[in-house]
């Protein structure tokens, strides 16, 4: 396989990408659009979903939201809702424009806070020919009551002051991503320090943080909404102990489209990028793109 850094613009601002191609195919392959979840960049382990995908004969175009990563927008560490979903769309047109992959088969693959962006931007999109949704964020207000409630009162204190800050064009308050129970941060289970720092490689510049801002909107975004809607074939694998984006609303939305195909594992949030976890995912989903999307011989 071979991998490029590409870009495509969105919002006016450079995203950065990696653009996999398989190295023998006869025909032009199938495309999956990747990106990250909560604050997270591309090398946290979203190559290593890529190196697989890829190794089947699929391409595939990983990117950074802008305001993250390797891609551009000011200020950094900006989350907005609006803008990643609209990096999604911006993100699908780039592949369509490819000429070394097979445009009418787009897929979008997207994990945590991504996994919820990828069901709206299928259902806005309406011609994607398949979507993954891993660990996915399907409800705000549950994600919200499964904070310590200090903690979710704290956050939307800072969020407020953040708020103030744009107002008056100053720089923004943050708050941090990954927190020790009872600390300040978007998400404080037990196994989030151990299971979410650990996912970015050695050496790689990476703040632990985002405008606090985005603590307002996350219990108004209910992207479940989104999956009962989806035309196209649709794969949710979710984690039965996941302490970050509760299954219970995922399983409901899941069942109530026919499109769906549902997978639960016993595994937290963060398992499912390792070990044993990584292997069980990635085979499901692999056995899924090649029962809707396969690889022409």
């Amino acid at each position: 396989m071979s991998r490029t850094d590409v870009w495509f613009v969105s919002g006016g601002a450079r995203c950065a990408a990696w653009l996999y191609v398989p190295d023998e195919s006869s025909q032009p392959p199938p495309i999956i659009v990747m990106a990250h979840g909560l604050g997270a960049v591309r090398q946290m382990r979203l190559d290593a979903f890529a190196d697989r995908f890829t190794a089947e004969g699929y391409a595939c175009l990983v990117f950074d939201y802008r305001h993250f990563g390797d891609s551009a927008g000011r200020p950094r560490q900006l989350l907005s809702i609006r803008r990643q979903l609209d990096d999604w769309a911006a993100a699908i047109a780039f592949a369509r424009s490819l000429d070394n992959v097979d445009r009418s088969r787009v897929v979008l693959w997207g994990t945590s806070f991504g996994g919820g962006h990828v069901m709206v931007a299928g259902h806005r999109d309406g011609a994607v020919a398949a979507v993954i949704a891993q660990c996915p964020f399907t409800s705000g207000v549950a994600s919200t009551l499964a904070m310590e409630p200090l903690a979710s009162v704290r956050v939307t204190g800072r969020a407020l002051a953040d708020v103030a800050s744009m107002v008056i064009r100053r720089e923004p308050v943050t708050v941090a991503l990954a927190g020790e129970p009872g600390s300040v941060a978007l998400m404080t289970a037990s196994d989030v320090v151990p299971g979410y720092l650990p996912l970015v490689p050695d050496g790689l510049p990476f703040t632990n943080a985002v405008a606090a801002r985005v603590g307002l909107t996350i219990p108004l975004h209910t992207p479940g909404r989104s999956l009962r809607k989806l035309t196209c074939p649709t794969l949710v694998c979710a984690c039965d102990r996941d302490t970050v984006a509760p299954v219970k609303p995922t399983v409901k939305y899941a069942s109530q489209n026919p499109n769906v195909r549902l997978r639960r594992y016993d595994e937290g949030h963060f398992d499912i990028y390792v070990g044993n976890g990584f292997e069980k995912v990635t085979t499901d989903q692999i056995a899924f793109l090649r029962d809707v999307v396969p690889i022409s011989r």
